[in-house]
């Protein structure tokens, strides 16, 4: 009886954050280590599904990289970055528009009208959704069909998430002529998490969020401020990759999102532990 009572008290836990998240737009950056483990794909993708069926409107940008350098290791083409950008030729936009938009895409959306949702893949030229330009030469070297976004169609997308439907997005953006771009995909997620004045946007990453000491877990900070991050950027307490997410954060913050989070991917039903406990399991970013 003690065990049924527990599960009784979990739901209970979780019932103001259901009242309070109704009829809320939350969007999540799907992407890492978790998307390598069907596993904790199933996982991931079972919590999203419950979000929808409690009455949030959960959007799912994802990424792809390391299935992109696969295929393109496998076709003997060498990728190569710059300043954590991809550079993309003619030959590897190609690859990267068939690996996202034509595989994990529909992979995605596969597996979550398997768990019985009712999800749509979209990208960047779908309607226009995604808008954008070649972004500019960095430090001299031109990064080739990487884009900048101009604009998020969010006409389509709350459509499609007031309605009944899970958009799933792939970070392809379109361009004035209908070219297609490559767009960094937490760019995406911070972008779309802005025009749509989401309540929540959440990244799923390989690390357990914001540390104090980058190599201690204990250290975790579960809640901080945009003025906090400031602040740890300033001291070098936030330094290596954690720095552009939290740059991120504090962007999306400062342009209306009420919340967002960074936390690990690779624990089981990491989005109902960190928006239904009290505790949550990541790092919360604040005004």
């Amino acid at each position: 009886m003690n065990k049924y009572i527990e599960k009784a008290n979990i739901l209970i836990e979780a019932l103001p954050y259901i009242q309070r998240l109704s009829g809320k737009t939350i969007i999540i950056k799907y992407g890492g280590a978790a998307m390598q483990d069907e596993d904790l794909t199933e996982k991931i993708l079972q919590d999203v599904t419950l979000l929808k069926y409690v009455g949030v409107n959960p959007i799912v940008v994802h990424g792809g990289g390391p299935e992109i350098n696969r295929f393109l290791t496998a076709l003997k083409i060498e990728p190569k970055f710059h300043n954590g950008l991809r550079i993309t030729d003619e030959q590897t936009m190609e690859i990267v528009q068939m690996t996202l938009t034509g595989k994990i895409n529909k992979d995605i959306v596969a597996k979550l009208n398997a768990l019985g949702a009712k999800a749509i893949g979209l990208c960047g030229l779908d309607a226009n959704l995604i808008q954008a330009e070649k972004m500019p030469p960095s430090g001299g070297v031109d990064l080739g069909s990487v884009g900048k976004i101009k604009s998020i169609n969010t006409t389509l997308l709350t459509l499609l998430s007031k309605d009944e439907y899970i958009p799933v997005i792939a970070p392809i953006g379109v361009g004035e002529k209908g070219e297609s771009y490559n767009i960094n995909a937490d760019t995406v997620a911070g972008e779309i998490a802005i025009a749509m004045k989401a309540e929540k946007l959440m990244f799923l990453t390989d690390t357990d969020g914001v540390r104090k000491k980058e190599d201690d877990p204990d250290t975790l900070i579960y809640e901080i401020s945009v003025a906090q991050i400031k602040k740890y950027i300033e001291d070098g307490t936030i330094t290596g990759g954690m720095l552009p997410k939290v740059t991120g954060c504090v962007k999306s913050i400062q342009q209306g999102v009420e919340r967002v989070h960074i936390l690990n991917g690779t624990i089981p039903h990491p989005l109902i532990l960190e928006i239904f406990t009290d505790s949550g399991i990541g790092t919360m970013v604040t005004k």
